[in-house]
């Protein structure tokens, strides 16, 4: 089961929240003493402490859900479901009455059952103390092989000024662009930062088209960009300001989930640097 991205920040009885740990998602299966470790695409993984801490567990099989880190302590198992125990299947009961059961197991280190987190804003906490994000579950969510709508993942977010370079046609049933092409400023370079779709409303989305078609150029303004969209890209002048948000910059140099915010009409263009706070 996979957590939807959302943007929105919220709590309510009817949702518990978890921390959401940057790592490796695994599945532990026991079958008598037999132990396997399967990541999220279904691949063997090796970590003879996990196996040998999931064979001191006794049941007589199970299968847990949980993510797997590394620290300077080792690894460690971050459990916070159970699919199945004592040949009963558990997924379809409530996430409340799974969470009973994996409470009720008897863990051994380095396996660690996910906290629930009881803070009013979690999500602020996360971005406090470093953690990639949360993870907020309805509780009577039942367990699913998909990614659903009842996990939804908030992720912590930065925020970075950039200048609008260029725009995508719009697909589908949207209007007015499919998504800006933006950079910033880097000594005489304009550098492409990447391409930013979600966050518009119908409404800005033809303002922005308008205003757009209004500067456009027949060549790119960009002079260093890699992965630079070719097919259905239109060229402006490097005059517009916009503020978005992301997770993080890539290794490439390219925002991670960016999303726009806001115009941002009170700072000239060729005062846009990259952010490296």
């Amino acid at each position: 089961m996979a957590a939807t991205l959302t943007q929105n920040r919220f709590t309510g009885p009817e949702w518990i929240f978890e921390r959401k740990f940057d790592g490796i998602r695994l599945l532990a299966f026991r079958q008598g003493g037999v132990v396997h470790l399967l990541s999220r695409n279904r691949l063997s993984q090796n970590c003879p402490p996990v196996e040998a801490a999931i064979a001191k567990l006794d049941v007589a099989d199970v299968i847990i859900d949980g993510e797997l880190t590394w620290g300077r302590d080792g690894v460690i198992y971050h459990v916070f479901d159970v699919l199945w125990l004592n040949e009963r299947d558990l997924t379809e009961l409530p996430l409340d009455e799974r969470r009973a059961v994996l409470d009720a197991l008897v863990l051994f280190p380095p396996v660690q059952r996910v906290a629930r987190l009881t803070d009013p804003k979690p999500w602020e906490r996360a971005c406090h103390e470093g953690w990639e994000g949360v993870i907020a579950k309805r509780r009577d969510s039942r367990y699913e092989h998909r990614r659903s709508p009842l996990w939804l993942k908030m992720k912590c977010e930065s925020s970075q000024e950039l200048v609008v370079g260029g725009f995508t046609d719009p697909q589908g049933g949207r209007v007015g662009l499919g998504a800006l092409l933006l950079g910033f400023f880097e000594a005489d370079q304009f550098v492409f930062a990447g391409k930013v779709g979600t966050g518009f409303d119908t409404k800005l989305l033809l303002a922005l088209r308008e205003r757009l078609d209004g500067i456009e150029v027949p060549t790119s303004p960009f002079t260093k960009a890699v992965g630079l969209p070719r097919l259905r890209a239109h060229w402006v002048q490097p005059e517009i300001v916009v503020e978005v948000a992301f997770i993080r910059w890539t290794a490439h140099g390219k925002l991670r989930h960016g999303r726009f915010l806001r115009l941002r009409n009170d700072k000239p263009a060729r005062e846009v640097v990259r952010e490296t706070a």
